[in-house]
Protein backbone atom coordinates (compact mmCIF):
# COMPACT_ATOMS: atom_id res chain seq x y z
CA UNK A 1 0.00 0.00 0.00
CA UNK A 2 1.54 3.11 -1.12
CA UNK A 3 0.85 6.29 1.31
CA UNK A 4 0.34 9.68 0.59
CA UNK A 5 2.83 11.99 1.20
CA UNK A 6 1.72 15.17 3.00
CA UNK A 7 2.96 18.56 1.62
CA UNK A 8 4.83 21.14 3.61
CA UNK A 9 2.47 24.10 4.28
CA UNK A 10 3.02 27.11 2.60
CA UNK A 11 2.05 29.70 5.36
CA UNK A 12 4.07 30.08 8.09
CA UNK A 13 3.18 27.79 11.49
CA UNK A 14 4.15 28.77 15.00
CA UNK A 15 3.45 32.32 17.14
CA UNK A 16 6.44 34.46 15.33
CA UNK A 17 7.98 33.84 11.93
CA UNK A 18 9.86 35.88 9.22
CA UNK A 19 9.35 34.55 6.06
CA UNK A 20 11.42 35.30 2.89
CA UNK A 21 10.05 34.97 -0.93
CA UNK A 22 12.08 34.90 -4.36
CA UNK A 23 9.74 35.66 -7.03
CA UNK A 24 11.96 33.90 -9.92
CA UNK A 25 10.75 33.85 -13.59
CA UNK A 26 11.42 30.70 -15.52
CA UNK A 27 9.89 32.20 -18.61
CA UNK A 28 8.61 35.50 -20.03
CA UNK A 29 5.18 34.71 -18.67
CA UNK A 30 5.46 32.79 -15.37
CA UNK A 31 6.84 33.74 -11.93
CA UNK A 32 7.37 31.29 -9.17
CA UNK A 33 7.31 31.95 -5.42
CA UNK A 34 9.79 29.80 -3.05
CA UNK A 35 9.51 30.55 0.62
CA UNK A 36 12.49 30.66 2.82
CA UNK A 37 12.79 31.27 6.75
CA UNK A 38 15.95 31.88 6.74
CA UNK A 39 18.04 34.67 4.76
CA UNK A 40 21.72 33.02 4.98
CA UNK A 41 20.04 30.14 3.20
CA UNK A 42 18.14 32.12 0.46
CA UNK A 43 21.17 34.10 -0.19
CA UNK A 44 23.35 30.46 -0.77
CA UNK A 45 20.57 29.09 -2.87
CA UNK A 46 20.39 32.48 -4.87
CA UNK A 47 24.70 32.31 -5.52
CA UNK A 48 24.79 28.48 -6.32
CA UNK A 49 22.26 28.67 -9.24
CA UNK A 50 19.15 27.62 -7.22
CA UNK A 51 16.47 30.62 -9.42
CA UNK A 52 16.78 30.70 -13.05
CA UNK A 53 16.06 34.68 -12.86
CA UNK A 54 15.27 36.05 -9.53
CA UNK A 55 13.32 39.39 -9.68
CA UNK A 56 12.68 40.03 -6.31
CA UNK A 57 13.21 39.19 -2.49
CA UNK A 58 10.66 39.99 -0.12
CA UNK A 59 10.87 39.34 3.56
CA UNK A 60 7.25 39.58 5.96
CA UNK A 61 5.80 38.94 9.01
CA UNK A 62 2.01 38.05 9.33
CA UNK A 63 2.02 37.63 13.27
CA UNK A 64 4.03 41.81 12.83
CA UNK A 65 1.60 42.24 10.18
CA UNK A 66 4.83 43.70 7.58
CA UNK A 67 6.55 43.20 4.49
CA UNK A 68 9.65 44.98 3.10
CA UNK A 69 11.34 44.47 -0.15
CA UNK A 70 14.82 43.25 0.70
CA UNK A 71 16.17 43.13 -2.74
CA UNK A 72 18.67 45.94 -2.32
CA UNK A 73 19.99 44.22 0.79
CA UNK A 74 20.43 40.95 -0.65
CA UNK A 75 21.91 42.09 -4.27
CA UNK A 76 24.18 44.50 -1.90
CA UNK A 77 25.55 41.32 -0.37
CA UNK A 78 25.47 39.06 -3.35
CA UNK A 79 28.09 41.29 -4.98
CA UNK A 80 30.23 41.54 -1.44
CA UNK A 81 30.64 38.02 -1.50
CA UNK A 82 31.47 37.94 -4.56
CA UNK A 83 33.85 40.52 -4.16
CA UNK A 84 35.69 38.94 -0.89
CA UNK A 85 35.92 35.41 -2.66
CA UNK A 86 37.51 37.10 -5.35
CA UNK A 87 34.97 35.46 -8.01
CA UNK A 88 32.96 36.93 -11.11
CA UNK A 89 29.48 37.92 -10.47
CA UNK A 90 27.56 35.11 -12.17
CA UNK A 91 25.72 35.52 -14.98
CA UNK A 92 21.99 34.57 -13.73
CA UNK A 93 22.25 37.13 -11.03
CA UNK A 94 23.68 39.99 -13.02
CA UNK A 95 20.36 41.67 -13.82
CA UNK A 96 18.82 41.07 -10.95
CA UNK A 97 22.29 42.91 -8.57
CA UNK A 98 22.06 45.63 -11.22
CA UNK A 99 18.22 46.17 -11.15
CA UNK A 100 19.09 46.37 -6.96
CA UNK A 101 21.94 48.09 -6.60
Amino acid sequence: MLEASVPEPTVPYGADQTMIVVIDRRDQATEIRVERSDIEVTIRELVAGCFNDPIKVVSFNTLEHWMKDISTEVAGEIRARCDIDGIALPDYLSDFVERHT
